[in-house]
Parts: structure tokens; sequence; C-alpha cells
């Protein structure tokens, strides 16, 4: 089984580095690792490191920069894994992803419990997720069940049930909620699964990371759009939605440091006005 590591990659450079550093000790390499990145400043050093990474570039967003990885890998792996550049997997992530897909031949798309995931607690170092997950042995406690769909910070897709399929670049920039529509649609040619023995820490990095207003719009204009494709199901999607209105108008008085939450509320204030003069549209954002 051919298994290799994706990485779409903006404005992180330095703790991509050490995310690639640490792939090298996994207790089942990888067959390969492509990291896409957008401009040279967000790749840089990594040619020639452990593992000799394929360096590509692409137009700037998760989805296209994920899809240069899809055309770049056609015909040459089984399996593919999507690690965000600031996941730190455990060390035996890609050992368990291989046993998994060899038992289960049905499933067709895995993704890990997180040990602590910084993106919803606030920003973790490098070096504590290391020591958390090598030194304490920290993992999920959580049991395997099926999923509707993937984490975009670490899934696993079998190559044969991903062919044809791309991520959706109407989703730009960050492209929000672009794992839950790709890998639904994955997980219409078999099953998905959430699996204990897969983990890690999502560091939640503040580099790179779109602006508040930008956000705030793709968390009401992603939601309509992916209802009306069918990629999202009705009570997630409009819970998601609501959940963040509420959590940016509570939330912005006072505002955190670490979480544009009154960017983000003008970002859904615009995108309902778009809604009422039908204008409405992810790639709107690139506009603002």
């Amino acid at each position: 089984m051919r298994i290799h590591v994706a990485i779409a990659t903006t404005g992180r450079a330095p703790v991509l580095r050490k995310v690639i550093e640490r792939l090298h000790h996994q207790t089942r390499k990888a067959d390969g690792i492509v990291v896409v990145g957008n401009e040279e400043s967000d790749v840089e050093g990594v040619a020639g490191m452990p593992g000799d990474p394929l360096v590509m570039l692409a137009p700037k967003g998760a989805c296209s920069q994920r899809n240069a990885a899809l055309a770049e890998l056609e015909g040459k792996t089984d399996v593919i894994v999507f690690f965000d550049d600031d996941f730190v997997a455990a060390s035996d992530y890609l050992a368990n992803v291989e046993h998994i897909f060899e038992s289960e031949p049905n499933v067709v798309g895995l993704t890990g419990h997180l040990v602590d995931d910084g993106a919803k607690t606030g920003p973790i170092d490098f070096e504590d997720a290391v020591w958390r997950l090598d030194v304490l042995g920290e993992r999920a406690r959580l049991r395997s069940k099926p999923a509707e769909a993937l984490y975009g910070c670490n899934m696993v897709v079998r190559y044969s049930a991903a062919k044809g399929l791309r991520f959706d670049e109407n989703l730009p920039l960050y492209g929000w909620q672009e794992d839950i529509d790709f890998t639904t649609r994955v997980g219409r040619n078999g099953s998905l699964l959430r699996a204990r023995v897969l983990t890690g820490i999502h560091l939640g990095s503040p580099a790179g990371r779109t602006s508040g207003l930008r956000l705030g719009y793709s968390q009401v204009a992603n939601i309509f759009y992916l209802r009306r494709k069918g990629t999202i199901g009705r009570n997630h999607g409009w819970g998601l939605l609501f959940k963040n209105l509420a959590a940016n108008l509570v939330k912005s008085i006072p505002p955190p440091k670490d979480i544009d939450r009154r960017g983000r509320l003008r970002g859904n204030m615009v995108a309902f006005r778009d809604l009422l003069q039908r204008r409405l549209h992810p790639r709107r954002i690139i506009e603002l």
C-alpha cells in the first residue's frame, strides 16, 4: 500500500518545517510527501528535508492547493493523507492508517480523535504538543465511530474513492468547510470512520489565518452554498451557522486577543446583507 502525505500551506514556514521533520519519525514512513504553497516564502527551507518532500506552488487557497496535490498523486498512490501545516501527528498515525485500510476494505476515509485542538482552545506550541504526545503519552479516549465527513486538519482517503473528485474552488482562500464538502462526496463511495487510534494535536497556529471579516462572511455564505449542493446536513449546517453567529456576538464584548470576533461578526452581517440582496456567494470574500 502506497501512502502519501499532502500538506497545503500558507504563511507558516517555520512550523511547517517542524511538522515535516516530525513525519520522518513515523513508525511507518510515508511513501512520499507533497507540500503545496502559494509563494516561495511559504515553503522556504522545505526542499531537501528528511523524506525528500516534493515542493509545489499553486494558486492561493486550501482547495486549489490540495487539488494540485491530488493531481500530482494521481496514479502514484493508494492513500492520501491530508495534514494541516500545523498538525502534529502521533508517531504511529500512518501505521494505523495502513492497518485500518488493509483490514477494513469498505472504509474509504478516516479522520482521528484529537488530543487537543488549538483552533478551538487557543494556539498550542509545537514543542508542547510533541511533549504531550511523545513523553506524556497523551491519547484521545473516545471510541471509534462512523463519520459523515472528515476533519480537514487530519483526513485520509483511499485515492480510488476520490477518483475524479476535487475540492470545490468556489470555496476560496481558507475554504471554510471544504473538508466537509469533499469528504461527504468521498463517503458516497464507502464508509467513513473517526478512528480512536489515529490521533494528534492541531496547533491552531495564528500565522497565515484568513482575516476575521472574510472568515465571518464564509461562516454564512459557505453554509448556504453547501446546503444547496447537498453536501452538508441541515441540522449540522444551520446549527453551525447560528452557533458561530452567537459566539461572535457574545464574545465581541470584550473581544479576545487571539480571535477577531468583531471582524467575524462584521463578516456575518455583510453576508446576511448580501443574502437579502441575492448576491451571497463564497467567492465574494475575495472582494472584502
